[in-house]
């Protein structure tokens, strides 16, 4: 069975930066197309950003594009997720995801997910 757990939240003010990490455990039977995505209560999940195995690829969703970078170190199986020049509406709580069909901005396309990590950004 794999699992995601993710790390790296916290309260932070506008304009600071955060890094967000991703263990993954288990059999994941190689390595995957992995993602964050980000959900504030009562609202949907959003996509963040994705990439693929090798790193290689990697795309950003409209809200954090030019303000986040994604990496992966896949030789001790975990994701990271920069944030920088945050803002009041990007708090949340962020999960990794591993891919297993579909479009990928969409949740359902997703397999495994972790059980979040909360990121507050205050002015």
């Amino acid at each position: 069975q794999v699992q995601l757990a993710e790390s790296g939240g916290g309260s932070v003010q506008v304009a600071g930066s955060l890094r967000l990490s991703c263990e993954v455990s288990g059999r994941a039977g190689g390595y995957h197309t992995m993602a964050w995505f980000r959900q504030v209560e009562g609202k949907e999940r959003e996509f963040v950003a994705f990439t693929d195995w090798t790193g290689g690829r990697v795309h950003y969703g409209s809200s954090v594009n030019g303000r986040a970078s994604v990496s992966r170190d896949n030789v001790h199986y975990k994701l990271f997720l920069q944030l920088n020049n945050l803002r009041v509406e990007d708090t949340a709580v962020y999960y990794c995801a591993m891919y297993n069909n579909g479009t990928y901005h969409l949740p359902g396309a997703w397999k495994y997910w972790g059980p979040g990590t909360q990121v507050t950004v205050s002015s």
